[in-house]
Order: structure tokens, then C-alpha cells, then sequence
């Protein structure tokens, strides 16, 4: 029976450096081969969809956590900010003294000073990531593609990060836009590294429930694999959860079985458990 897999990026697919194992890619091609339909599902923005991981061979994405669903080159689904949403964010963070960047399909747009700004906590979190060379990890390879000096008050944005200056940020983010979704990451509550502000009412199973509508499949054919805790809606709805050995503790407690690390060929292995290599 032809399974429909949902795959989160980081931390699953592709490690925590951005490296991609080649038992991934040899998993996936088998799996697509063998009949199976394959979606990368992550928090990322199409523009941040590099080219390495289509070339993988996959049926579509998933994207921005929820709010932009393709298949085939179709699009599916794609909620976003409004232009006055997007504008009142950017005012707000300008106003806080935080450093930001807007997530759409067409691109990254850093805020004026990101690139500097930012960096501290993005080598915080790869050390936290177990990232060896944390310390001289710079925003370039990070983020290769950030559009750096464009117009920040757009009507494509997906969601919006920013560095958190403390966790009262984030608490005030969701006081003062009660009408979109505040979330965190890069850390667990308090320790939590940026805020975000997207879409209400916007998760992977969401996203997931709107393309098994489209295509006529049915939930208890999907198999769903990741890693962190914005993963979950994602894992409890599929058919099947698999959680990489890499994950948090309440992604394990969710999962139906637990594989390897993302470096220890975990979604190789997996696939090769529940059957999907053909």
C-alpha cells in the first residue's frame, strides 16, 4: 500500500550544520521508486528550500510550519501575513530594538542590522544544536541567501522571526498581536533564542489534513517523521509517528518508534523499519 511520508528539514532530513546524508537521499529516491509519495514539512519558506533538497527527488513541501502547501509544482494552499499585519509587526520590532527577518516564498528580508545583530544567538544555537564550531559560524552560511536593504513592509510574508532580547519579548508579542500565532524556538520556554508572529490557526496537521484532501489520500496511509516539539501536531495526526534520535523528550513520548540520529543514517534506518526502501 502506498504510503504518504511527511518529513520535517532540521534536525530529520538534513542535520543541524545543513548537512544532507547521503542515506537520506538514497531512502527517499528508494521510497518514491517503490510508490510511496514523499513531503518535506518544515518551518522553513520555499526560499529557504534550497536547491540540494529538490534535487533529492520529492513530491512536494509543506512549508512556513503550515501555511504553504505544494505538490507537484502545484500550490495547494499559501496564507499569509496581510501588508498591515506586516507593517505593524516590523514597527513594532523596530520600536522594541529588535532585530528581525520576514519569511516568504520569494525570499528572506533581514532587518537593517540582522546580519550583526543576530549572530550571537545563532552561534548560541548551534552549540545547543552540538554544533563543534559554533563559535565561528557566520550568518552567510547560515543564512546564504538573506536579502539584506529591501522594502520590510510586504504582502507575501509567511511569518516573521526575531531575536529575542529576553522571553518577555515573546510574552508581549502575543499581548500586542492577540490575532496571530506567537511561537519561540531555538530553545525551551524561558531559554528560547527568537519569537515569531504568523498566521492563526496554522500547524503541519493542518497543512497535512488540506493536502490529503487535495489528494483524495487517506490518513491512515501517512507515516510522519521529526524532531522538535513544533513537530507534534504533525506526528499525532499521521498514522504512523517516527521520532529521530536526535529529538526532544516529548517528541520521543509521541512517537511510535524511535530511530537513529540524523547522523547515524536515523531516517535511512527508519524507512528501512516500516518497510518503505521497496
Amino acid at each position: 500500500m502506498p504510503r504518504i511520508i511527511f518529513l520535517d528539514v532540521d534536525g530529520t532530513v538534513v542535520d543541524y550544520s545543513n548537512q544532507l546524508p547521503p542515506s537520506a537521499v538514497d531512502a527517499i529516491r528508494r521510497a518514491r521508486a517503490a510508490g510511496h509519495l514523499v513531503f518535506l514539512t518544515t518551518g522553513r519558506s520555499k526560499a529557504e528550500m534550497y536547491e540540494e533538497l529538490w534535487e533529492i527527488g520529492i513530491d512536494g513541501m509543506i512549508g512556513g510550519n503550515g501555511s504553504y502547501v505544494e505538490h507537484d509544482g502545484e500550490v495547494v494552499m499559501h496564507q499569509s501575513l496581510t501588508l498591515d499585519e506586516c507593517r505593524a509587526i516590523v514597527d513594532w520590532l523596530h520600536g522594541r530594538g529588535l532585530e528581525f527577518y520576514l519569511e516568504a516564498n520569494s525570499g528572506l528580508y533581514g532587518s537593517e542590522n540582522f546580519k550583526e545583530g543576530a549572530l550571537p544567538a545563532i552561534r548560541t544555537y548551534s552549540a545547543g544544536k552540538g554544533r563543534e564550531d559554533s563559535a565561528n559560524v557566520t550568518m552567510d552560511e547560515v543564512f546564504p541567501e538573506m536579502i539584506y536593504g529591501a522594502d520590510l513592509y510586504r504582502d507575501d510574508i509567511n511569518k516573521i522571526s526575531f531575536v529575542l532580547g529576553d522571553y518577555q519579548d515573546h510574552l508581549d508579542s502575543k499581548e500586542a498581536f492577540p490575532q496571530l500565532k506567537a511561537g519561540t524556538w531555538g530553545g525551551r520556554g524561558s531559554h528560547a533564542l527568537f519569537g515569531d508572529l504568523g498566521v492563526a490557526n496554522i500547524d503541519k496537521a493542518h497543512a497535512v489534513d488540506v493536502l490529503l484532501a487535495h489528494l483524495g489520500a487517506d490518513r491512515a496511509d501517512t507515516v510522519a517523521m521529526g524532531d522538535a516539539t513544533v513537530d507534534l501536531p504533525m506526528l499525532e495526526y499521521c498514522a504512523v509517528a517516527v521520532a529521530m534520535g536526535n529529538s526532544s523528550d516529548d517528541v520521543m513520548a509521541a512517537a511510535d518508534y524511535v530511530t537513529a540520529d540524523v547522523n547515524d543514517d536515523g531516517l535511512y534506518q527508519a524507512f528501512e523499519h516500516l518497510g518503505l526502501l521497496g
